[in-house]
C-alpha cells in the first residue's frame, strides 16, 4: 500500500515570500482550510518542508 499525505493549509500566505506562495499553489492549496491528498514522495515532502509553518500534514494509508 502506498502512503498518502493529507496536507491542509492552516495559515494565510499573505506576507510570505513569492516562492512560498508558488509552493502552496503547486501543492494545490489556495485558501485557509483547503486540503489536498498527495502521494508520499521526496518531492512532496520537500515542498511541505518549505512551507511547514503554513500547513499541517497527516499520514494516511490508502
Amino acid at each position: 500500500m502506498a502512503k498518502k499525505l493529507l496536507v491542509k493549509q492552516i495559515r494565510s500566505s499573505i506576507g510570505t515570500l513569492p516562492k512560498q506562495k508558488a509552493t502552496l499553489r503547486a501543492l494545490g492549496l489556495r485558501r485557509i482550510s483547503a486540503e489536498r491528498l498527495h502521494d508520499d514522495t521526496a518531492v512532496v515532502r520537500g515542498m511541505i518542508d518549505k512551507v511547514s509553518h503554513l500547513v499541517s500534514v497527516k499520514e494516511q494509508d490508502q
